[in-house]
């Protein structure tokens, strides 16, 4: 199973698939899923670049540590720096979905001249306003909360194979949870082709993917038709067409 420790000590689980010339492609899953979610889409980008799937701090296989200090978005961007060193991979695609899309954002801030475009699906770029991202934090809370409660069943029976409920319930309230407006401020400023994707159904984020694409500079959106929250689950043929089209452009 192959894993990066990092420098706290804990274990990350990734894998690559594929190879060619072109930029790799680092996949980021959403809160509360792992790099299984990607399983129906890394085929269909790996004939020319190499794909990297890997679990979140708390999600899949990577380790749950117990210390809530450890899941925070600033250990999330470091990670995902480190997945690209260990990788051989000094410039990449990222592609995230929801918390995934948010931290591939946080990760363009700190580290430009490392991304060579940018792929959000069904995500936002947080909020400028301190209430609504207090009310945010607020649903992010109670969902920890829920899962401590609940355990396993509280995640429901969604294949992404959790190692600990309580890790989850750590990353929501470390990494899920927001603390100022920097990214949103930010999305004038991108430098790096950028496409937008969401599902037709996700009502909670369709206003967020428009503003998106509105702000990011020369950025394009797609609208995968009949899919939720999880477009590249939903209807992964809608989205391996949309992703690779963008890809071949590059």
């Amino acid at each position: 199973m192959p894993c990066l420790k990092r420098d706290d000590g804990v274990r990350l689980y990734y894998e690559v698939a594929g190879s060619g010339a072109a930029a790799p492609l680092l996949l980021t899953h959403g809160f509360g899923g792992s790099s299984r979610m990607w399983e129906g889409n890394v085929a269909a980008f790996a004939a020319d670049r190499r794909v990297i799937t890997w679990d979140l701090r708390g999600h899949g296989r990577s380790d749950s540590p117990e210390d809530q200090a450890r899941y925070t978005g600033e250990a999330s961007v470091a990670d995902m720096a480190a997945l690209l060193d260990e990788t051989g991979s000094q410039r990449a695609v990222l592609a995230g979905l929801s918390l995934g899309g948010y931290l591939s954002l946080r990760f363009y801030l700190a580290h430009p001249d490392r991304v060579a475009a940018l792929i959000l699906c069904d995500t936002g770029p947080g909020y400028r306003k301190d209430q609504a991202r207090e009310e945010w934090n607020a649903r992010a809370l109670a969902q920890a909360d829920r899962i401590d409660r609940g355990g396993m069943a509280a995640l429901g029976d969604d294949g992404w194979q959790h190692a600990s409920a309580a890790g989850v319930a750590r990353a929501a309230r470390g990494i899920l949870t927001q603390h100022d407006g920097t990214v949103i401020d930010s999305l004038t400023a991108i430098a790096v082709p950028a496409l937008v994707v969401v599902g037709s159904l996700d009502t909670p984020f369709l206003g967020a993917a428009s503003y998106m694409a509105a702000k990011i500079p020369g950025a394009k959106q797609v609208i995968i038709e009949d899919a939720g929250h999880i477009a590249n689950v939903d209807a992964p043929a809608s989205f391996n067409a949309a992703v690779s089209g963008f890809l071949a452009a590059l």
